[in-house]
């Protein structure tokens, strides 16, 4: 019996159980797996044939579309390692990455030229250039590293497009000798972090797979799942839609963003969706509609939400808004993936709480001394377990500092940096990142406790909380509120209700109300935008 152990394994083995069945919905696209299994093979060998090698690094700079996914196999089949940036990432950014990862080569569409040269050039090495459309308006200096999207299936079929390879099914081992195995590198994440560059989180085919079997288990997922993916590739949360879907046979319906919710919602009933993952973002939009009963959610099975935890009113207004569904709040960092989710059935009983630690996980609470703490005491988040990734590319020091010797022989865990406590029966609590907690007046405040607070008055959509420095407090506490449309919430009336409802140390200094809170790309809110408020 033959057990998959890389990623693509799994699209092969769907593409044999499933070869007729939608994979892939976006816009009017839609791959079967078999069509999907053949295109990304052809793509492996256009890879090979380029000259690429075991390991090396490709990056998609692509919006959610078919040629994002199709590449995302592509390159994994083709022995290397997968790099998803944001669509919309400016030339200087896109220009680290590539210097960082030292990619062999970029995929990316036409219509993203302009910013494609602007960050190949001056590359200490060489990266060839895929392009996705008409090239005639290329610039000259890239097209010598240049080569198009529709040359590489240009002795496709026409009339089997979708479903019939010139390399037929030999497997990709005999013809490329890319004989990779389940350490080897799948993907580099960069994520923003404390510094002003990004960093590369490395995860292995073992731990890629390994995060998406857990998540897996606890959604309960089966092949006739239909996940909605409005959320970016190029975030974790996003991509694991598309692999965790490849690997128990299922179809994702890829948006290209969420911010034409009511297009969304008819996409969820036409589709017959089952499975939502959502931000804080889109609970908050979905809050503020007032025509959701003309839609028709029956078919959904499950919601999900991590990136950001929401506040406890958010939740409980969403489950009236939709009763009959699962709702998982999850917690997880790019670093491991997931950690934790909660029960829906304990939703009730503890709607902050972000749950247990995920099959084939374990976590600890732990003081700065390493030691574990009492349950009701704060501490940081631990993570043990082969989700956990490899380190930080190019970052020796850096994984040496969050990737830490464990209890056992030759094991890493993860320090996560965020604080948590836990209750009496293990369920846990997130607090905040160490970076984001506030000290003031000698005291430590999560600023996910008073946002919580400020979520709770009438008349609030949404709220953030920042430390701003402060002479006589050290960090005063600064408040960002969007009132409801329409609402006559004033800052008084939230000052009044923290005042009644927190300790005094716990109160903002400052209350801000806001027309609408910024954003980072995948949808979070963006902190640090507000500090320079």
């Amino acid at each position: 019996m033959f057990f998959p152990t890389l990623l693509h394994n799994f699209l092969t083995r769907s593409a044999g159980l499933y070869p007729d069945k939608t994979a892939l919905v976006c816009d009017e696209n839609r791959l079967t797996y078999k069509a999907l299994d053949r295109l990304s093979g052809q793509l492996c060998y256009a890879f090979l044939d380029m000259g690429v090698n075991r390991q090396d690094r490709i990056v998609i700079f692509l919006d959610n579309s078919v040629e994002s996914v199709i590449s995302l196999y592509g390159i994994l089949k083709a022995g290397c390692a997968y790099i998803t940036v944001n669509g919309s990432m400016k030339a200087r950014q896109l220009n680290y990455i590539l210097r960082d990862s030292g990619a062999r080569m970029l995929i990316t569409h036409v219509d993203k030229a302009r910013v494609a040269e602007d960050a190949v050039a001056g590359l200490d090495t060489a990266c060839k250039v895929l392009w996705i459309g008409k090239t005639d308006g290329i610039p000259g200096k890239l097209s010598s590293i240049s080569c198009e999207w529709d040359a590489v299936f240009s002795n496709v079929n026409q009339d089997e497009k979708q479903s019939v390879s010139n390399r037929k099914d030999q497997p990709l081992a005999d013809k490329t000798g890319q004989n990779c195995i389940d350490l080897d590198l799948a993907s580099l994440i960069y994520t923003s972090g404390s510094t002003a560059d990004p960093k590369g989180v490395m995860s292995s085919h073992r731990n890629v797979i390994s995060a998406a079997q857990s998540i897996i288990q606890y959604l309960e997922n089966r092949s006739d799942d239909i996940i909605i993916d409005v959320l970016p590739l190029s975030f974790d949360y996003g991509l694991y839609q598309v692999i965790m879907s490849v690997i128990f046979g299922g179809t994702v319906v890829l948006e290209k963003n969420f911010l034409f919710l009511h297009k969304v919602l008819k996409t969820i009933e036409k589709e017959r969706v089952t499975g939502f993952p959502i931000v804080p973002t889109i609970v908050a939009m979905l809050l503020g509609m007032r025509d959701l009963k003309k839609y028709d959610f029956n078919s959904l099975r499950y919601m999900t939400n991590t990136g950001a935890a929401l506040p406890v009113e958010h939740i409980r207004r969403i489950r009236t808004l939709f009763p009959h569904i699962k709702f998982y709040s999850m917690f997880g960092l790019t670093e491991c993936k997931r950690v934790c989710y909660l029960p829906p059935e304990e939703l009730d009983r503890r709607p902050s709480s972000v749950g247990k630690a995920m099959p084939n996980c374990e976590v600890f609470i732990l003081d700065e001394n390493g030691n574990e703490v009492a349950p009701g005491e704060v501490g940081e988040l631990v993570v043990r377990g082969s989700n956990v990734m490899r380190g930080y590319w190019n970052a020796p020091e850096l994984t040496a500092k969050t990737y830490r010797p464990g209890r056992f022989p030759d094991e890493k865990v993860l320090y996560s940096g965020d604080y948590f406590r836990k209750d009496e029966e293990g369920f846990l609590y997130f607090l905040g990142r160490k970076d984001d907690m506030i000290k003031s007046k000698g005291e430590r405040v999560s600023p996910k406790e008073v946002e919580n607070t400020i979520c709770g008055i009438e008349g609030v959509a949404e709220a953030a909380v920042i430390g701003v420095p402060d002479e006589i407090l050290g960090m005063a506490i600064k408040a960002f509120v969007v009132p409801v449309k329409g609402s006559k919430l004033t800052d008084k009336t939230v000052l009044k209700h923290c005042l009644n409802n927190l300790e005094t140390f716990k109160v903002p200094k400052y209350v801000i109300l806001i027309n609408s809170l910024p954003r980072t790309p995948n949808g979070k809110i963006d902190k640090k935008a507000l500090a320079k408020e």
